[in-house]
């Protein structure tokens, strides 16, 4: 029986076989750059990082233009490329961020990052309350009713507070907060990971109750104050940790 879709034959499988080379070289030489591997040698040319990696130059100029274009690398004249500082990294570009994240843990870096969420998330939730719809409570309150179903083990814990957390983004109704779903959901599995293993527990559902149930009544002030208190108890968790430390 025919249909309308053609065939995949090799000429069909060559390109995807090269976007997979593409994207894996991609990663292999991002999270090398991150870890600081060429912090004391030269970057390879094309030539010398096709031959390592056993792919073709045009694979290779590939990957290179793309960590170009992620602020780890740059061309200059008679220099060939370089491995830029890391001022210089697209620290929204998820790739970047996941490498930064897998990379020696810093507690610092977790502190940098709830910073960051502590000053756009409060005004996402206040903006949720304000011009959120039923659609987008529906999504706030679906991601709670995971993270109460996590607690009985019937969900996973950490898919569910980031689906929680990227609704209220999503609901802002603002195109630039929700960019951030990325991100946060890139730097939600390590910080998560994080606090719940030194709390001994998960998320506080209660908390996040709080947040929704302010977005719900139109509580602009109420969410706001409530998604603040959340990501500050996370900031407040990771000054514990490093006063331990230090009197350790």
């Amino acid at each position: 029986m025919s249909n309308n879709y053609p065939e995949l034959g090799a000429e069909d499988a060559r390109p995807q076989l090269g976007r997979n080379l593409t994207y894996g070289m991609l990663d292999s030489l991002g999270r090398a750059i991150v870890t600081g591997r060429y912090e004391r040698e030269a970057f390879p040319t094309e030539a010398e990082l096709a031959k390592q990696h056993g792919v073709s130059r045009s694979v290779t100029r590939e990957a290179v233009k793309m960590l170009t274009a992620k602020g780890l690398l740059s061309a200059r004249p008679r220099q060939g490329t370089v491995v830029q500082p890391a001022t210089n990294w697209n620290l929204f570009d998820t790739d970047v961020l996941r490498w930064l994240l897998e990379r020696q843990f810093s507690v610092e870096l977790l502190r940098q990052f709830n910073q960051l969420r502590v000053a756009i998330e409060p005004e996402a939730a206040a903006l949720a309350a304000r011009v959120g719809t039923l659609d987008d409570l529906a999504r706030i309150s679906h991601g709670l009713e995971r993270m109460e179903a996590a607690e009985q083990g019937l969900e996973d814990t950490l898919e569910a507070d980031i689906a929680f957390h990227v609704a209220i983004l999503r609901a802002s109704g603002n195109p630039f907060y929700a960019q951030f779903r990325d991100v946060v959901g890139t730097a939600l599995r390590t910080s998560i990971r994080f606090t719940n293993r030194l709390k001994g527990r998960t998320a506080n559902v209660a908390d996040h109750a709080a947040v929704r149930d302010a977005i719900a009544a139109h509580d602009s002030e109420g969410a706001r104050t409530a998604m603040r208190a959340l990501i500050g108890d996370v900031l407040e968790l990771i000054d514990d940790v490093e006063a331990g430390e230090t009197q350790g």
